[in-house]
């Protein structure tokens, strides 16, 4: 269920070029985060209480905000495929993270899966050469570094007892928007006309894109060990790829394909295994 987020948020780039005006990323962001954190908080009707007011700014910056904005400036500063690479690093940053913070013991078979699966990464957006832009770098190693913290403070915390996961939901997505809101007033405009298929993608954002998939994302990471959810975000890349070639008709090649295989090969490395049973004592 958790890995559906990913899948999701692989979608976001065929409908931001597709239905939403152009170069426009802040506005973007903006928009499918702080309308539906708004309409959650309404439903729940709860705000934060004490040492929750910073935490949810902090968690609605690291998980939304900054995540985001570095995510999206990268992709202009960098060839997709380069972006993608630096990306993968995120569930190497979990681990390390998690060990740090939660406690976790560093598995030989975590550094497996972060391996393997930045190998699959590779496979399946590496273009050949490409000239590195420093500043673009730092950035998709930024949104690596913020989505891996935010999933890691986001299990150390917790949710507040008596606080919906709804409401839970909307404290990280309004403070999330709400970040991005200045930046979007002094880098971008308004488009002069918002047209149909805008309203779509828009609407798209809000409600797949940013309230359920988040709504999913947050109980995953409630339910399932830190590390265990940074590899389901590696599944993104592979759904941005397949709708590549089934909507827009981009080639989808063996290498890509074995890319694919790799990944979620990875993403399997990196669950948590059953607990073996317990042999009944004989009578």
């Amino acid at each position: 269920m958790t890995g559906l987020a990913p899948a999701v948020w692989g979608s976001t780039y065929l409908v931001t070029t597709e239905l939403l005006p152009p170069d426009r990323p802040l506005l973007a962001t903006a928009v499918r985060a702080l309308p539906g954190g708004l309409f959650l908080l309404a439903l729940g009707r709860k705000l934060p209480v004490g040492v929750w007011w910073l935490r949810a700014l902090v968690l609605g910056v690291l998980n939304i905000g900054a995540f985001n904005f570095l995510l999206f400036f990268a992709a202009y500063r960098l060839p997709g495929g380069i972006a993608a690479m630096i990306m993968s690093a995120q569930p190497m940053f979990v681990v390390l993270l998690a060990a740090l913070l939660l406690g976790d013991r560093i598995r030989a078979i975590h550094a497996l899966a972060c391996t393997v699966g930045a190998a699959g990464v590779v496979l399946l957006v590496f273009k050949g050469r490409a000239s590195l832009d420093t500043v673009g770098v730092l950035a998709a190693a930024g949104g690596a570094l913020s989505m891996a913290l935010g999933i890691t403070l986001t299990k150390r915390w917790g949710r507040p007892a008596g606080v919906g996961l709804l409401t839970f939901t909307g404290w990280h997505l309004t403070a999330g928007g709400l970040v991005l809101l200045p930046f979007w007033l002094a880098l971008e405009d308004l488009p002069d006309t918002l047209t149909g298929p805008n309203v779509i993608g828009f609407t798209y954002l809000i409600t797949l894109g940013a309230v359920l998939s988040y709504l999913v994302w947050f109980r995953g990471i409630e339910r399932l060990p830190a590390v265990a959810v940074s590899f389901l975000a590696l599944g993104s890349p592979v759904v941005a790829t397949l709708l590549g070639y089934l909507v827009r008709n981009e080639t989808l090649s063996p290498l890509q394909i074995v890319g694919m295989a790799v990944i979620f090969a990875a993403i399997t490395l990196g669950q948590p295994r059953p607990p073996e049973p317990k042999p009944h004592p004989e009578r």
